[in-house]
């Protein structure tokens, strides 16, 4: 086994930090204080993704959560403490939902919604995770779509999916119901790995609740 990527990311790490603080000297004393981030990005795991680099964000602009395809399940520990405690404490104003296209984690629920009637007791941690997805594509109409296009459509059915389980979650409706308390809006987006660019595909607010 090779080390040479896990020396390459240390000594890409010191060369940012000094060049960082030639800079702007005084950058990692103020971000060791605290953090206020307006933003929650609930994104995939997708090594293409990096919430930071594709939006040209600094350390501190972003509160981040990643996982496979996405996903905010109402049931789900690790996605519900991220949210309680960017809306609640940290005190973000915005949550946005991004899928992208060429999602492997939508593909094998492609797949495994082809293969259920085969095989249904598969059970995996990664199936286990992908299941409401997998349903979800089975509900869907894709009879008609080309490949590429049942894949996009899989995808943006997904993030608007997940967006209504954000609005449906405790911390959203909690803030939603308190007119004293900071607005957040919801966000569902897509970002083109071929184009580089993010598009809109659904916003929900405390006025435009489910």
């Amino acid at each position: 086994m090779s080390h040479k990527p896990i020396q390459t990311l240390l000594n890409a790490n010191e060369e940012w930090a000094q060049s960082v603080m030639k800079t702007t000297p005084d950058f990692f004393a103020r971000s060791a204080t605290g953090q206020k981030p307006k933003i929650l990005w609930i994104g995939c795991s997708d090594s293409r993704v990096p919430e930071s680099i594709i939006t040209a964000s600094k350390p501190g602009d972003i509160f981040v959560h990643r996982n496979v395809a996405n996903q905010f399940h109402l049931h789900d520990d690790s996605a519900l403490s991220v949210l309680t405690f960017a809306v609640k404490e940290v005190g973000v104003e915005h949550v946005v939902l991004v899928g992208h296209t060429n999602c492997g984690g939508a593909m094998a629920c492609m797949a495994a919604a082809k293969g259920a009637a085969t095989n249904p007791t598969v059970s995996t941690p990664l199936a286990r995770w992908l299941r409401p997805l997998t349903a979800l594509v089975r509900s869907l109409d894709l009879s008609a779509c080309s490949a590429s296009e049942a894949l996009n459509k899989v995808v943006e059915a997904n993030v608007i999916k997940q967006v209504d389980n954000i609005c449906k979650s405790e911390p959203i409706t909690t803030a939603w119901a308190d007119s004293d308390a900071k607005r957040v809006t919801v966000h569902g987006w897509m970002y083109d790995l071929a184009e580089g660019r993010i598009r809109e595909l659904v916003v929900r607010d405390a006025q435009a609740k489910l």
